[in-house]
């Protein structure tokens, strides 16, 4: 690090958990941010903060005057514009050194297996199941580790899969992708803005644990938070053996 980055990230270097080693590693970073909203709006602004060196932004909306209730990477000059390049512009802002791509496409097959053999997290930060279980099979295909979170009315969730350890369950193991869930979305159910605040960071809390490799990151538990009762739940996950993701020999 110059003597730049040692100022920048001197608060980071005061944690004994992070220090120098920590900051290099993040620094050397890829992290592959899927959706641009209002999770994304919230995890990535701290892991540009933070020093990741390359941010990869993946996101096939345009910015509409709704989305300003709560996605705080996006301002009332970005109308119109695609999520991507205005949170492209809004990360730069923050720390210039950064490297930010910005995609303007919907995760895909196609998309997700010529992006993470190069990365090195991925944050799931959209909004419906059938996209989160196309971003689970393929992190598990490539073996990457994956943050998800999800927000909606008052209740937020939140878990890692390390799919590089051997008894991390993916979300195919809590959600199987063979049911049928109700699709809902923030534009029929409404949402509380700070909702996605709060998960979204912890979303980048997570990750900065997994890249750094320090605490006890969500493997193996689900983080329940109810902003309505200003309440805490936690649940254990376990590896399905007959998971129809994880559960199949590799």
């Amino acid at each position: 690090m110059n003597d730049e980055q040692l100022l920048r990230y001197s608060r980071h270097l005061l944690l004994e958990e992070i220090d120098v080693a920590g900051q290099e590693k993040l620094l050397g970073s890829h992290v592959l941010v899927i959706g641009a909203g209002g999770l994304g709006s919230a995890a990535t602004p701290y892991l540009a903060a933070a020093g990741v060196g390359k941010i990869t932004l993946v996101d096939h909306d345009k910015v509409e005057l709704t989305n300003l209730q709560r996605q705080i990477m996006h301002s009332q000059d970005s109308l119109g514009q695609s999520k991507v390049e205005s949170g492209r512009q809004f990360l730069q802002s923050i720390n210039p050194a950064l490297q930010i791509d910005a995609i303007e496409a919907m995760a895909s097959e196609d998309l997700l297996n010529k992006l993470l053999p190069t990365v090195d997290i991925v944050l799931d930060c959209t909004d419906n199941f059938a996209t989160r279980h196309l971003i689970n099979a393929a992190c598990f295909r490539h073996q990457v580790p994956l943050v998800s979170g999800s927000a909606l009315k008052f209740d937020g969730q939140l878990s890692v899969f390390d799919f590089r350890n051997p008894v991390s369950p993916c979300y195919a193991c809590l959600f199987s992708p063979k049911e049928q869930f109700e699709e809902v979305s923030c534009a029929s159910m409404g949402i509380f803005s700070p909702l996605v605040g709060i998960i979204g960071a912890m979303q980048a809390a997570q990750a900065l644990q997994v890249l750094i490799g320090f605490g006890q990151p969500l493997v193996g538990r689900m983080l329940l938070w109810n902003a309505l009762n200003t309440q805490i739940n936690e649940i254990r996950i376990s590896r399905n053996p007959e998971c129809a993701v994880c559960g199949q020999p590799q």
